[in-house]
């Protein structure tokens, strides 16, 4: 199995339980890693034949900048199915991180696994 992935794309949004937290925009830290056959697009060279980590990472910024969910759990769960549904994706590892939301920690989060791995 390749893997295509995204690191630390960081997104502002509304997130929080917090009445202070709906107010405000926080930022949100993404690793997204993406089972995707990369053999067609590395004999072909083109776009067109590769998993487009440009156009998912777009589309998940833009998404995660117009929500307004409370939990980063049901944040990660809506991104990890849009990236499955719309790009075709049959396996993904997302890890969606909050830096600063705990006194001490660097950042918290949770980091889920949807799909079905491929064998290889």
């Amino acid at each position: 199995m390749d893997i295509v992935y995204i690191n630390d794309l960081k997104v502002d949004t509304v997130i929080g339980i917090f009445d202070w937290e709906r107010r405000i925009r926080q930022t949100v830290s993404l690793d997204l890693e993406m089972a995707a056959d990369i053999r067609r697009g590395a004999d072909s060279d083109h776009i067109d034949d590769a998993l487009d980590y440009k156009a998912i990472g777009k589309r998940v910024i833009a998404f995660i900048e117009t929500s307004e969910y409370q939990l980063v759990e049901t944040l990660a769960e809506n991104v990890a199915q849009l990236v499955l549904r719309e790009f075709n994706v049959p396996w993904l590892k997302l890890r969606l991180s909050k830096p600063g939301a705990l006194r001490g920690a660097r950042d918290v989060g949770v980091i889920i696994e949807r799909g079905e791995r491929p064998d290889g």
